[in-house]
């Protein structure tokens, strides 16, 4: 039962009351920007470890839904295995379309860079992480250096970045939300993550569900992660079969940790530098 429960709001409210309250401390609603929407938190391990790695995480909801507050239990995790988490709210679609969603994105990858060390965390392993719709704007940041450049920063200052089920190639548009937010049939086509895959991008983590029944697995997470190997990239991939493409990102939280190994894939990978 707890699987369909994750499809609603209720079922991130299942997770986060399961969430540990011993192994973070977290600061909450903290502006990276001037809107509503551009808010995030910051998670940090109980015990402090110096000069931790930093994850920026960003929700999925087709560009149109999510609120940071129901991922404590994506920040509990990362911050439970000595990492520092910012989990960040955008505006979202109707109210804003491509590339609003990117710019704010940048902004608060801007500000988890200029604020790492007010947290403990380390500016030079900064990792931008992302599941379904986040995970579009994670790998958008990483490749396609537009979004980074207007905030002064460059995809080279990233350590890594880490995709969970994200759509990186997806024209034509036929989801409803996703044609309003990306104003379909006018999306340009560098739009798309995979277009901009090349060698000067950074090593990567790309995690899926085998049946992934939202977000085409082989066409996304597999072409992305064979178009950075044949550019000479370091990338991880894998996909599981234990999973959905939402509880693929729900096996982070402690009560369903055994269904899939990503959140020690995850904090593997981000350990692995420096």
């Amino acid at each position: 039962m707890l699987p369909a429960l994750l499809t609603a709001c209720s079922g991130a409210d299942l997770l986060n009351a399961t969430v540990p309250t011993d192994t973070y401390q977290a600061v909450d609603g903290l502006a990276y920007g001037v809107e509503q929407r551009q808010r995030l938190d910051v998670y940090r391990p109980a015990k402090q470890v110096a000069q931790a790695p930093l994850v920026v995480f960003f929700y999925g909801g087709s560009w149109s839904s999510g609120e940071r507050a129901d991922y404590r239990f994506v920040g509990e995790a990362l911050a439970s295995r000595g990492i520092v988490a910012v989990v960040a709210d955008y505006r979202l679609s109707p109210a804003v379309r491509y590339p609003v969603f990117l710019q704010d994105s940048a902004h608060a990858l801007r500000w988890a860079f200029d604020h790492a060390a007010d947290y403990g965390a380390d500016p030079a392993r900064v990792f931008v992480m992302g599941h379904s719709a986040g995970a579009y704007n994670a790998a958008m940041l990483a490749l396609d250096k537009r979004w980074l450049e207007a905030v002064d920063l460059t995809p080279s200052r990233l350590a890594g970045w880490i995709g969970l089920a994200g759509p990186y190639d997806f024209l034509p548009i036929g989801d409803a939300q996703t044609r309003v937010a990306f104003s379909w049939p006018d999306t340009p086509a560098d739009s798309q993550p995979l277009v901009h895959a090349s060698a000067a991008s950074p090593r990567a983590l790309l995690l899926a569900a085998e049946h992934d029944t939202v977000v085409n697995p082989q066409r996304s997470t597999v072409a992305m992660a064979g178009r950075l190997k044949a550019s000479g990239v370091q990338v991880e991939s894998a996909l599981y079969d234990s999973v959905s493409h939402v509880t693929l990102l729900a096996s982070m939280a402690s009560v369903l940790r055994g269904r899939a190994p990503v959140l020690q894939r995850v904090s593997d990978f981000v350990r692995s530098v420096g």
